[in-house]
């Protein structure tokens, strides 16, 4: 059986249908038998729903036993009303659990505008705390109750030594469109069972969604509702991470960038509409921010993402998008790549265009899985970015989104 976030000491999860979405289940319970040391970020959009707003303010103290999740409904732009049934959904959850309501954290995702169901929302939670289980099926329900367009579930579980303790991680996440670099609408709840302190674990969680998270793109869009949450509830048994110079503090760090990066891809591979999965990475450049710039905005033009779409090797709409970073970039000192996960051809070189066989370039293109590497020839930093292509069915599908 696949592990999932119910493997996780300590850590208990439900997913329900209340009744905000037709079908499927829309209500999502993560809890914590003890509280656990958070970590969170949240999306850069000035539009930011409510629940967030109150999320935000219950963090800052480092400290969360339970996120309550409900999909159907982005309870963003519904004023007082959403603001409201956001602090019932906080004011239900404590006092199922017995717990203060500062260590409630709320998140949604959906529809924007729309009256917020709070009767609905608050029933399903008061009827999913008594379920709240252990057990597999649970992370399962768990899952697929924050997903909105998505096509399918996202999860992962890593476990790992630290101090010879097993340590165990797992996450879920929900995103396919309006997904776009400083986060859209994806959520991501990761629980872990190490023992880290508040705030070395948001420093943690900040740095890896940069390079995570924050470098996915599939049509440029960011949203109302996005975070990301990590609990770490201290049941390893591990002596607590204080440091970050530490060696078992960088085996964590590697090990949730690890996890977040694996729950990023399969968000960009879930795109609305995608037909391909797109590596962008940029390397050898002077500094990192510089290669995540250049990184991002290749990724983020639409130009390049229907050449991809095409299969139409269209290097100059890669330079273009470059150039129009906004940082300094030379395109007659860096050589380019274009292919797929296996094989890449270099169609430029130090500026000059590269004589190629273009019917295997369209060959390569052809695949779901395809790499652009661009060499800056100047350093040692370097940044990677995911896209999807932007195809005639993501047109389709987003135009009659709400109907």
């Amino acid at each position: 059986m696949i592990k999932n976030i119910t493997n996780v000491r300590g850590f208990k999860c439900w997913g329900t249908h209340c009744g905000v979405k037709s079908l499927r289940r829309d209500l999502a319970v993560i809890y914590s038998e003890i509280p656990a040391s958070v970590g969170a970020v949240f999306t850069q959009n000035q539009v930011v729903a409510e629940p967030l707003k109150i999320s935000r303010e219950h963090v800052k103290d480092g400290m969360a036993q339970v996120v309550v999740i409900n999909a159907g409904n982005a309870n963003a732009c519904t004023g007082q009303q959403g603001y409201e049934g956001a602090q019932a959904m906080v004011k239900a959850t404590a006092e199922e659990l017995n717990i203060d309501e500062n260590l409630v954290l709320v998140s949604s995702t959906g529809v924007i505008g729309q009256p917020f169901p709070t009767e609905e929302v608050v029933k399903g939670i008061r009827e999913s705390i008594p379920k709240l289980s252990n057990r597999s099926s649970a992370g399962s329900f768990a899952a697929n109750a924050i997903l909105t367009t998505d096509t399918f579930a996202k999860e992962g579980f890593i476990e790992f030594s630290i101090d010879g303790r097993e340590v165990n991680m797992a996450g879920i996440a929900k995103g396919s469109g309006m997904i776009h670099p400083n986060m859209a609408t994806m959520l991501s709840f990761i629980v872990t069972d190490v023992d880290i302190e508040p705030k070395l674990l948001q420093k943690a969680v900040s740095e890896v969604t940069d390079d995570t998270f924050n470098m996915i793109t599939v049509d440029g869009d960011t949203s109302t509702n996005d975070m990301v949450v990590v609990m770490a509830n201290g049941q390893a048994g591990n002596e607590r991470l204080e440091s970050e110079n530490s060696k078992e503090y960088k085996v964590f760090r590697n090990r949730l960038q690890e996890l977040m990066q694996h729950l990023a891809k399969l968000i960009i591979s879930d795109g609305e509409g995608s037909s391909k999965f797109i590596e962008y990475k940029v390397v050898n450049a002077q500094d990192k921010a510089l290669a995540r710039k250049l990184a991002r905005n290749i990724s983020s033009s639409n130009l390049v993402k229907t050449a991809m779409f095409g299969r139409d090797p269209n290097w100059g709409r890669i330079v273009s998008a470059a150039g129009n970073a906004g940082v300094p970039f030379d395109y007659t000192a860096v050589d380019l790549y274009l292919g797929n996960e296996k094989e890449r051809v270099k169609v430029l070189e130090k500026g000059k265009p590269v004589a190629y066989d273009r019917n295997f370039m369209k060959k390569l293109l052809r695949e779901s899985h395809i790499s652009v590497k661009m060499d800056m020839l100047e350093g040692e930093a370097s940044a990677t970015a995911w896209g999807s292509d932007l195809t005639t069915d993501y047109v389709l599908f987003n135009s009659v989104y709400t109907t």
